[in-house]
């Protein structure tokens, strides 16, 4: 039992300390790889490191207090979103925190008076409507393919990561749909194009920037550190598909994620960014399609052919 709890206090403070410094260079890369793209040189991979501090140096200017406040929680709730999951805690009680974060969010942004900001606001809680369907989904599909037993032989499951990452069997193999559809939503959840709707990246948009607007100097440094923690968490998510306790596994686990947000990277680079409707009802058909098929297939399998998970 001891043990334990050492490796959980391990993993929450090497994810505490190093996600910040692992999310700023991925951003860096990005930044790299997204230049190259486009024929440019690109700037230095620790670019987005310099941005950060220059942000910290700066005079702060903030509409209210009640901004500051809403920023700062988000950044808080998205450390406690990574931490529950690097604890292997509860999958439910991971989505419920990083929703709590995204409702920060959006709260700043309505706390102010522009009107850019409150339309960003408004796409930003449509874009989680259209990811949450997926998430609850994978969230429930590796629940269902990670059985434990209890002292009577009887048949459990559970949603508890360090029982999913402990398991024998590789999530991704019985539920490839799931993962495509997992994949397919976090383009919008790493604010990706097409689907960067509510605060993109590109200042060539009508919403200039979206949630963002109104922020600067330390507010915007908080909210970046926060999207670093984020990447990290939900890079986590993916390897979920991949780990079942092996060091090759962990190795292949961590590859497909560095392979899936450089991916991500390449679509945000050659496409254009879609409007809210098609980003809403492309996501919750690729939910339908990809999800609940992938399920109704795993469900099928063990009721009628006794092919156990």
């Amino acid at each position: 039992m001891s043990g334990n709890i050492t490796v959980t206090i391990i993993s929450v403070a090497a994810y505490f300390i190093l996600a910040p410094f692992i999310g700023g260079l991925l951003a860096g890369i990005d930044r790299k790889l997204s230049a190259r793209f486009q024929g440019r040189c690109g700037p230095p991979v620790l670019q987005p490191f310099y941005d950060v501090f220059k942000l910290l140096e700066k005079e702060p200017v903030t509409v209210n207090g009640a901004q500051d406040f809403y920023v700062a929680c988000c950044l808080v709730f998205m450390i406690i979103t990574g931490a529950f999951f690097f604890a292997g805690l509860s999958l439910l009680l991971v989505i419920f925190t990083l929703t709590t974060a995204g409702l920060f969010l959006v709260a700043a942004a309505y706390s102010s008076n522009s009107p850019y900001a409150q339309v960003g606001a408004e796409r930003e809680l449509l874009q989680m409507m259209a990811y949450e369907p997926m998430v609850l989904l994978t969230a429930v599909s590796l629940y269902l393919v990670t059985p434990i037993y209890d002292d009577y032989g009887s048949v459990l499951h559970s949603f508890n990561v360090i029982d999913i990452i402990s398991h024998t069997h590789v999530g991704v193999q019985y539920l490839p749909g799931v993962f495509i559809g997992l994949l397919f939503v976090l383009t919008i959840k790493f604010r990706k194009s097409p689907f960067d709707l509510s605060m993109s990246h590109h200042a060539h948009q009508e919403l200039v920037k979206g949630l963002t607007t109104e922020l600067s100097g330390k507010t915007l440094a908080v909210l970046e550190v926060s999207h670093w923690y984020e990447n990290v968490f939900l890079l986590g998510f993916v390897f979920l598909f991949f780990a079942n306790g092996t060091a090759l596994m962990i190795v292949v686990g961590v590859i497909v994620c560095l392979v899936a947000y450089f991916f991500e990277t390449f679509i945000d680079n050659v496409n254009a960014r879609m409007k809210w409707q098609f980003a809403f009802n492309a996501s919750w058909i690729v939910s339908l399609v990809c999800g609940v098929v992938n399920l109704l297939i795993i469900y099928i399998a063990v009721i009628y052919f006794g092919w156990g998970v």
